[in-house]
Parts: structure tokens; C-alpha cells; sequence
């Protein structure tokens, strides 16, 4: 915290009776107090940092001061949670995970890390090629696109059983690939082309009723739903020779163009239902020529920020659930890995490094 302070210029107020728990050294810009007044000190604070007490987080809530919980033990989990609830804050990014892909055994697998890198191990052991990891919003099921005897089929596991189990709309013929969960966990968008070219169909979680939603010429992949409405999908279109980020209902219709040149591909809904991130190469303008680098666009107006800039190759963008970061996979000289990054492409940090580590999902908490 004080290193943070000291970064925006900020000064700190630290209010403990433990004094010998603090350094016993403090800079010039931070004050220690054994107490203080919290109705008159709290409306005059920038933000309050604290562990979550009943009476803290009310003082906050009254004077409007924004507020960063850190609960350690009791009550103050679920007067955090609270705070979330009551529309009052988001939840942080602390207790998410991010799935990926990783070959460090030998075979194309599903892994799973913390969100800062931390904890990194497998979750599949298939021994195939395994990609397109889409953690379900209850965090207890994983579908992923795998090749089998069959082709490319949609999979699901299941951390509840530990083992996979059956999706029958994903092994209908074809190939299936991309499914992405509907934020309520009802619903599993996917590609197939089982009726020819790539389109994009919506089946039940348990893989029935599944049904196309799109059928215009070009390959059509990679959907991705509206996380606030249910009710809208994003996915990749070939139908105007390279591919374009679209939206559409989840019905099909009202298909919108989002990208309006070069080659524009693995979109990502914001948690607020407001933005997309995706990976364009605008063969264009400003940035690295021929370049693929990562995006965020305002769905309402249509205007972009290039968020990477000549590093790499990079794909695959996956929101953290408060909105705030980014996860990446970036490729240099032949070697994939996970990148996360501020959602304005800030404070980028390397997460993996052993094997080749792609297609990143952040989990819905």
C-alpha cells in the first residue's frame, strides 16, 4: 500500500493499535494513528483500504469514499460480498483463475494457474490435441474443443466428478470447436460444420436443443455471448473473404459489422456488456505493420484503442471478471505464452514460461 501511495503521489493514513507491525521506518507521506474518528477522517480519504468490519464498510458506503475490502477472517467475507451485491463494488480478481492451453507434457492439455501465474497444473491429461478452454460460470465445468476418433468435438469437464463427461451437441459430425458459456450457465454457444461451412450454434448446457443460429456464406466461429444481457453474441465472420468481428442476437438476427478492414478474429465480451477486445491485424495506420496486436472497441460507437503495440504476436484477449485486466497470449520468435495486462494495455506481466502456453480464459469468479 505504501508503495502504491508513493507511485500516485498520495499520502497514507495508517490507523492500528500494533505499531511494532509496521515498518519502523515510514516515509515523510505516511501518518501512523493508533485511532481515529472514522465520520470525520473516512469522507476525506481518496479511498479506504481495510479487512472488512461491519462499521468500516458502512462509514465508507455513507461518506461514498470508494473502498478496497481485504477480508482475513469471520464476518468480513460476506460483508465484502455484500458490497458486490448491493451494487456497491465489484469483486476483485484475487480468488479467479485463468485456464489455458500448455504442451509442457508432451501433448496439447488444459491447465489451470492462478490469476497472477501462480499454482500452474493440468487439468486434462487426454493425451490429445486439446484447445479452446471455456470455464462455466459456477466454475464447475470446463468445455474445450479436443480431437478425437471422432474429429473435433466439444468436451466438458467436470470438477465436481474429476473426470470428463458427455455433451451430445458437440459430437453431432463435423467439426466443433470454440464453445463459450452464457454468462447464467444455461446456454453453450459453438462452432460447427456439421452442416457444411463453420456456423454458430446454441445448445442447453447439457448439450441438447441445439440448434444453428447463423447460415451466410464464409466460416462463422469463435461466438462469445453479452455477459450483462444473454441476449447477444459476438463471434468471427469469413463472409467478406477475411475474417471480421460481428455481433448478432442470439437468435441471428441483427448481425452488426464491428471491424472494418484487415483481419479481425477471438473476441471477448467486457463483464459491463459495453466493450469487446479481440485480435486485429489492420495491415494499416499506426502500430506494427502486418502486426497482430490487441484491441478494445466501444460497442456503441464502434471506437477502438490498440492496447498492444509491436510486440509480438499476440491473441486470444479473455476479461478478468472486475473488468479491469486482460489476459493474452503473445508469440515471440516461435514461443507462446501468457501475458495479463490493465485493460488499457498497462502494466503487462509475463504469467507462464515453461512449454508453449496459449488460449487463455479467465474464470467468471
Amino acid at each position: 500500500m505504501i508503495e502504491s501511495c508513493a507511485a500516485l503521489g498520495r499520502r497514507a493514513v495508517l490507523i492500528t493499535p500494533f505499531r511494532d507491525r509496521l515498518p519502523a521506518a515510514l516515509p515523510d507521506f505516511v501518518y501512523h494513528a493508533a485511532y481515529a474518528p472514522y465520520e470525520l477522517l473516512v469522507p476525506r480519504l481518496a479511498a479506504l483500504l481495510h479487512a472488512g468490519g461491519i462499521g468500516t464498510m458502512a462509514q465508507a458506503l455513507a461518506a461514498g469514499t470508494p473502498q478496497l475490502v481485504t477480508p482475513f477472517a469471520s464476518d468480513q467475507f460476506d460483508n465484502a460480498a455484500k458490497i458486490a451485491r448491493l451494487g456497491g463494488g465489484i469483486s476483485g480478481i484475487a480468488e479467479t483463475k485463468i485456464y489455458f492451453v500448455s504442451t509442457r507434457t508432451g501433448s496439447k492439455e488444459i491447465w489451470v494457474m492462478d490469476y497472477d501465474g501462480q499454482n500452474q497444473h493440468a487439468v486434462t491429461h487426454l493425451g490429445s490435441i486439446t484447445v479452446s478452454p471455456r470455464v462455466s460460470p459456477d466454475n464447475s465445468r470446463i468445455a474445450f474443443s479436443s480431437l478425437g476418433k471422432e474429429g473435433w468435438a466439444i468436451r466438458m469437464f467436470s470438477f465436481d466428478l474429476n473426470r470428463t463427461v458427455s455433451f451430445a451437441a458437440g459430437v453431432a459430425g463435423g467439426s466443433n470447436l470454440t464453445p463459450a458459456w452464457s454468462s447464467d450457465g444455461a446456454k453453450v454457444a459453438f462452432s460447427s460444420s456439421r452442416s457444411g461451412d463453420s456456423e454458430i450454434w446454441v445448445g442447453d448446457a447439457n448439450g441438447n436443443d441445439a440448434h444453428r443460429v447463423t447460415s451466410l456464406k464464409g466460416p462463422d466461429v469463435s461466438p462469445a455471448w453479452n455477459p450483462k444481457t444473454n441476449t447477444e453474441i459476438a463471434f468471427t465472420g469469413g463472409r467478406t473473404g477475411e475474417p471480421q468481428i460481428y455481433t448478432m442476437e442470439q437468435d441471428g438476427s441483427n448481425i452488426q459489422r464491428m471491424t472494418d478492414s484487415g483481419y479481425a478474429v477471438s473476441p471477448s465480451w467486457s463483464p459491463n456488456g459495453g466493450l469487446l477486445t479481440f485480435a486485429w491485424n489492420r495491415k494499416y495506420g499506426p502500430g506494427d505493420p502486418g502486426g497482430q496486436d490487441i484491441y478494445v472497441m466501444e460497442i456503441a460507437s464502434k471506437n477502438w484503442l490498440q492496447i498492444t503495440h509491436e510486440s509480438g504476436n499476440n491473441d486470444y484477449p479473455s476479461w478478468s471478471p472486475d473488468g479491469r485486466h486482460i489476459v493474452f497470449q503473445r508469440a515471440i520468435d516461435g514461443h507462446t505464452q501468457i501475458w495479463s495486462m490493465l485493460a488499457d494495455g498497462t502494466q503487462q506481466h509475463q504469467l507462464t514460461r515453461s512449454g508453449n502456453n496459449s488460449m487463455p480464459n479467465w474464470s467468471w469468479k
